[in-house]
Parts: C-alpha cells; sequence; structure tokens
C-alpha cells in the first residue's frame, strides 16, 4: 500500500486524539462534550501540523530530489549559490548541496572526456603530419641511395625536394614546441613600447616576396599618419601579423588584396586584418583556431603551412589580455580582429 502524505497525517492524527480522550477520561469533572471537542479539535490541529510537516518538509523536498536526479540525468546544472546560502530548510539546503556537488563532479567528469579525447585526436594528428614530411623526405633519399644520385639533375631536383620536405617537418616541430609552452606558461611575454605602424611595415616587407608570387596587394589603412604606440611583446605580436598576413595571401583570391586597418579608441587599438578571398563556411568558424584544424587538408598541405598557425595566434593573444574574433562570408573575404593597449 502507498502512504500518501494526507493518510500518514491522518493516522497520526486519529492515534494523537484518541491517546488525548484516553488520558482525559481519567480525570475528574471531565463531561462528554468537553472530550467530544477537544477530541475533534486535537484531531484537526495534528492532522494539519503532521500534514504541513510531511508534505513541506520531506516529501516536497524528497520529490525535489527526485527532480534534481532527472535534471542531473539532462545535464541541466543550472542553480544560484545564493538561493543555496539564504535556505533555511535543512531538507532544502541538503538537497541544493548535493545537487551542486553532483554537477561539479559531472562537469569535471565531462572535462576530463574532453580532454581525453582532445589528446587522442591531437596525437593521431600529430603523427599524421610529422608522417608525411618524414616520408617524403625518406622516399627521395632512398631513391637517390639505391642509384639516381649519379645522375646530376635527379640528384639535385630529389635533394631540392628533399630539404623541402625537411624545412616543413623542422617548422613543425618549432610550432609544435612554441604551442606547448604558450600553453604552459613557459613563454613569457616582454611588453614594450612599439610602433605598431612600424612592425606591420616589416611583416609586409617579410611577405612581399610571397604577395608578388600570387599578385596580392599589401595595404595598411589608419586613421592618422604617423606611430601608433602600443604596450605589447614585439616579437609575438609580429608572429601575430605575420600568420594573419600570410593566411590572407596564401588563401586569398589570385590578384587579391590583404588590408590591415588600425583603429584607435581610448585605451585600445583595434587591429584587423582582412582578405578579400573565398570565405570561411559558417560551419567551420568555431574551430579555425584548433590545433591541425584545415578546411580542405588536401588544398591546405599545397599550400603550406603547419596547421598551428591560427592556434598559435590565439595563445599570444590570451597572453596579452585579448582575443581574436572572425567574420567571414562566402565569396565576400574574411576578417580577423583583436584589441590591444594602447601606450602613448
Amino acid at each position: 500500500m502507498s502512504l500518501s502524505p494526507r493518510l500518514i497525517a491522518l493516522l497520526l492524527a486519529c492515534i494523537i486524539s484518541a491517546l488525548t480522550l484516553a488520558f482525559l477520561t481519567f480525570v475528574e469533572g471531565v463531561t462528554s462534550n468537553m472530550l467530544f471537542v477537544v477530541g475533534i479539535s486535537s484531531f484537526v490541529v495534528s492532522f494539519f501540523l503532521v500534514l504541513y510537516t510531511i508534505e513541506l518538509l520531506v516529501f516536497r523536498e524528497v520529490d525535489k530530489m527526485y527532480k534534481t536526479i532527472y535534471k542531473l540525468k539532462i545535464r541541466d546544472f543550472a542553480i544560484s549559490r545564493k538561493s543555496i546560502i539564504k535556505n533555511t530548510n535543512p531538507f532544502k539546503k541538503l538537497n541544493d548541496e548535493i545537487f551542486v556537488y553532483v554537477a561539479k563532479k559531472q562537469k569535471e567528469i565531462d572535462e576530463l572526456k574532453r580532454l581525453e579525447q582532445f589528446r587522442r585526436e591531437f596525437l593521431a594528428d600529430v603523427s599524421h603530419e610529422l608522417k608525411t614530411p618524414i616520408f617524403a623526405a625518406q622516399g627521395f633519399i632512398h631513391t637517390l641511395i639505391d642509384g639516381a644520385v649519379d645522375d646530376e639533375n635527379v640528384r639535385d631536383k630529389f635533394l631540392s625536394k628533399a630539404a623541402k620536405s625537411l624545412d616543413g617537418l623542422d617548422a613543425l616541430v618549432k610550432d609544435l614546441v612554441a604551442l606547448s609552452q604558450m600553453e604552459t606558461g613557459e613563454v613569457k611575454m616582454n611588453f614594450e613600447r612599439i610602433d605598431l605602424v612600424e612592425i606591420v611595415d616589416e611583416v609586409f616587407g617579410q611577405l612581399e616576396k610571397s604577395a608578388n608570387a600570387r599578385q596580392t596587394t599589401l595595404r595598411l589603412k589608419t586613421e592618422r599618419p604617423g606611430p601608433i604606440w602600443v604596450k605589447v611583446d614585439p616579437q609575438r605580436i609580429q608572429q601575430v601579423l605575420t600568420n594573419l598576413i600570410e593566411n590572407g595571401i596564401r588563401y586569398g583570391n589570385q590578384n587579391g588584396r590583404v588590408l590591415v586597418t588600425l583603429e584607435e579608441d581610448k585605451k585600445n587599438l583595434l587591429v584587423s586584418v582582412r582578405d578579400d578571398g573565398p570565405g570561411i563556411p559558417p560551419e567551420h568558424l568555431n574551430r579555425i583556431f584548433e590545433r591541425f584544424y584545415r578546411l580542405e587538408k588536401s588544398r591546405s598541405k599545397d599550400r603550406g603551412g603547419t596547421g598551428l598557425g591560427l592556434a598559435i595566434v590565439k595563445h599570444i593573444l590570451s597572453a596579452h589580455q585579448s582575443k581574436i574574433t572572425v567574420i567571414s562570408k562566402l565569396e565576400k573575404g574574411t576578417t580577423f580582429r583583436f584589441k590591444l593597449e594602447r601606450f602613448d
């Protein structure tokens, strides 16, 4: 038989009323009318007191515990910490504390699962990325060892290709080491007062050959002539701009344009790097800062790059207390934006 709060309250009220009447029958001078009134009164009062106690303090909170378990099953972890502190009901406090504790542990488990998945994907990606240049260089060298070294034209061609593969491997390892050091906090930023206009011009000079090869125009746009001073790590910010501008050249259209815009406000400098390339599909925008993530793996490999550039950019800007954002429209181009602290 299922015991509801009302049935329990009814039984307890009958018992209390019966015990009260039994006790009063031994008292001299008590009339039947008095016994009737006391019996009814004790029954009614006992019934509602017991019902209130069981309904509000026990059954209702137990029902909430059941709902809490259901919320945990569907991973709904929304709860206000203040509501736990302010509440004086011990059952409710216990319920909420259990909920918060379990929710915290569940989030930790989810995070561990996410990290484990990330570790597996990372190892698979690293293995794949390392395998490609190693096998390529290995193939060229073994071909030379097997006799092709005697042909001067073949020898020079294969040595050049092997060197190119090893250069790519060296760049990949360097990027992996740099990214690992940034994530573990081993790399410390050396903040200085520098002219960002000068840094952009230096990057343009370094990438001029790549831009000319794709007939891409590099342009800097500022609100006013002259230097623009910011407080940054010069080497790291130059690395950020190099990665972003180089991506604009590499993945933009032939005969395209890469525009770097510097916009000032009272405290910060907004830096934008825009290309007029084919753009990035919306479903990829949230993942382009992941390690080794490429929109089209085969095409990206043909155009070079380690697949770590944007991940490094994200970490460098995070160390500058800044966040990079991306806006892209298909066939209209892509814009990367971030802020730097001004230091006039």
